[in-house]
């Protein structure tokens, strides 16, 4: 493994130098290079991915350009000389909206045609060979984003491209940990099945790296989107990086795009993200007349830097983030298991029979919406999957806006309320007309009640806002206590669950007096029911953040015993923790453009050191501060360092099993 970065997770940036972008292998400018690493080497960056441009690189089969290859070997050298190490990326492929192909390619498929993937797998292993010595390289990316690229292709396609490749740059005796660099666009992350299956691809790459640009109509979920990604991509036992992200100067200006980037880079923290490469390195201003930029024109600026190099507000964010992160956690941090758990459903990972894209499509928007809320309660939350079994420990399961749970799934979250959990489930009738209502059997058992839906029909909500008023003590909130929430969705989706209690007590009532929530009691737990698919109204309303969903979920978690060392009563400010070897960070994010006062709500002996850091944050600003005396909360058990140590640790674990 390269010594560089020793004790630092990756911070760095995607690279092409503005002398020639994607043709920077014909027009090498060493000079510029020089400079351009300097400006991120200054800035607390250690890492840049970098491309080999698949044309310049092999001109023709099984032949590497020699002066591309001394031009790359110089592009090493220059980023031990800053003290940065580099993750080259083999097949490229696409970039910044084109496809460039090799000449040679004649159409050839990128998946499925041997020959072709044999050119592939010994491109990689070429340099490889030729180049894993050197101690810049930190890491190896197959492609760049290849779904783009190849298109999609059925899972056993792609996961045995992947395998092959892999393997040629493992059989070249390089070391340094491999992903794919396919963006993690998979059904497992997106819904969308495009062949690149997380739990096929897993056991194959030594990281996962997502690419989120997400383009939303609510502030909230827009910061909050690359955390839940990462969220979702760390079901799978591998350390996440966050292989890109950022803004084009095009599209935000540079206050708000500072802003941005401060929001992911601690909001990604908290989710466990081991490291993070923006995109990109600097603007292209002077490429304004070629492919892709003269046809992609917002691609010019997504730089850290204008095109004459000076630093833009993005990079000032990421040098001040490196800064507090070596300044609190110099020898690594793990992430704090959380009490609260938000259930995905196997349908989402799934494409099952007769399923159409629609029930995936919600599944996911519902799952984000939910940990907008979640988030905005100051929950540690973890996403698990019905899929992988749902372990116990948790004491609050959220299931939001659940239409589709299996068989075994529901039999599953049953069991966690007759084990000592709290597991909250909200009615959703679907978004179309397809099998419209809740896939949810054993209504009776599990909640307590007798439904009274009419096969075929939906109960409709006529209200524009729908209003819960508590009856009985629900954490925090006491009776009298109201919810509001604004109605959203298709007409399907606009429909509530009519029932009757049996077993269940009724914990609120809607405007018209019919139940809205209602617990039951089940073993050492319960259920908690709502009748309403609040999530799903949220989510498919503009600029809907914050709204009480967050309510809901804090005294959910209060009357669960969930715990929250530190919190705000404020869905405005976020709170989360890190554990670093000598204690805990808690982190307030402010996701408003408002100035906010923040009053901490701590646990126990709780101090925030130093004080009166966080008691008055800035618009989308943020606080990292040492929690001082004891908490209840608990660490994930790994330290989440380096993520080159974090890999080479997993290797020898999963050599030691055989898994190579």
């Amino acid at each position: 493994m390269s010594q560089l970065g020793q004790g630092r997770p990756w911070i760095g940036a995607n690279f092409w130098s503005r002398a020639g972008g994607p043709h920077m292998w014909s027009r090498y400018d060493a000079k510029v290079v020089r400079q351009e690493l300097a400006v991120l080497a200054e800035h607390g960056c250690n890492v840049t991915r970098s491309f080999c441009f698949w044309p310049d690189f092999v001109p023709e089969p099984e032949h590497l350009d020699p002066s591309v290859l001394e031009r790359f070997s110089d592009f090493l050298d220059a980023h031990s000389e800053a003290g940065l190490g580099t993750i080259p990326t083999f097949i490229v492929g696409h970039m910044s909206g084109q496809n460039w192909d090799p000449a040679w390619r004649a159409g050839r498929d990128l998946y499925r045609d041997v020959w072709f993937v044999s050119q592939q797998a010994w491109f990689a292993a070429e340099i490889a060979r030729r180049f894993g010595a050197h101690p810049s390289i930190v890491g190896w990316l197959v492609s760049n984003e290849m779904p783009h690229y190849g298109g999609a292709g059925t899972t056993d396609e792609v996961t045995a491209w992947a395998r092959i490749l892999v393997q040629a740059i493992r059989s070249s005796g390089a070391t340094q940990p491999v992903s794919l660099g396919d963006g993690v666009w998979g059904v497992e992350v997106s819904g969308r099945d495009n062949g690149y299956s997380l739990r096929a691809l897993a056991p194959i790459v030594d990281f996962i790296g997502p690419h989120v640009y997400p383009m939303l109509d609510d502030q909230v979920r827009q910061i909050l989107t690359a955390a839940f990604v990462c969220e979702l991509s760390r079901s799978f036992d591998k350390p996440v990086i966050l292989e890109e992200f950022g803004v084009s100067s095009d599209f935000a200006s540079g206050e708000n795009a500072a802003g941005y980037y401060r929001q992911v880079l601690y909001t990604t923290l908290l989710a466990g993200c081991r490291g993070w490469i923006a995109w990109n390195n600097c603007d292209y201003d002077a490429l304004r007349d070629e492919d892709p930029y003269r046809h992609h024109v917002f691609e010019l600026h997504f730089g850290l830097t204008d095109s004459k190099g000076s630093p833009k507000p993005q990079l000032v964010e990421m040098k001040r983030f490196a800064d507090k992160l070596g300044e609190l956690a110099p020898d690594g941090w793990e992430t704090v298991a959380g009490d609260a758990v938000i259930v995905v459903p196997e349908h989402l990972e799934r494409v099952l029979p007769f399923a159409p894209q629609q029930y995936r499509d919600d599944i996911r928007d519902d799952l984000l919406q939910c940990y907008v809320a979640a988030k905005e309660a100051d929950l540690p939350v973890s996403l698990l999957r019905e899929s992988d079994g749902l372990p116990a420990g948790a004491r609050l399961y959220l299931v939001p806006s659940a239409k589709l749970i299996t068989g075994p799934g529901w039999e599953r979250l049953h069991a966690l309320a007759e084990g000592g959990a709290t597991v909250y489930v909200s009615y959703f009738a679907g978004s179309t007309n397809r099998q419209r209502g809740p896939w949810m059997s054993w209504l009776d058992e599990l909640f307590g009640v007798r439904h009274l839906l009419r096969y075929g029909l939906v109960d409709p909500i006529v209200e524009d806002v729908v209003t819960f008023e508590l009856l009985e003590d629900l954490g925090e909130l006491g009776p009298g206590a109201e919810l509001s929430f604004k109605v959203g969705g298709s007409p399907s989706a606009r429909s509530y669950l009519p029932v009757e209690p049996i077993d269940a007590k009724v914990l609120a009532v809607d405007g018209a007096g019919r139940p809205a929530l209602l617990r039951h009691s089940i073993g050492a737990g319960s259920t908690v029911l709502c009748t309403y698919p609040i999530e799903h109204m949220a989510a498919h309303r503009a600029s809907a953040n914050p709204e009480d969903t967050w309510q809901l979920y804090s005294a959910l978690a209060s009357s669960a015993g969930v715990a929250r060392p530190v919190r705000v009563d404020d869905p405005r400010v976020l709170v989360g923790g890190i554990r670093v070897g000598n204690g805990e960070i808690a982190v307030f994010v402010n996701c408003s453009s408002d100035t906010v006062a923040v009053e901490p709500i701590v646990t126990g002996s709780v101090e925030l050191s130093p004080p009166g850091v966080w008691s008055r944050l800035e618009p989308f600003g943020v606080a990292a501060v040492r929690c001082e005396g004891s908490s209840t909360a608990a660490p994930t058990g790994r330290l989440a360092g380096p993520a080159w140590d974090l890999v080479e640790s997993t290797r020898e674990e999963e050599e030691e099993e055989g898994v190579f």
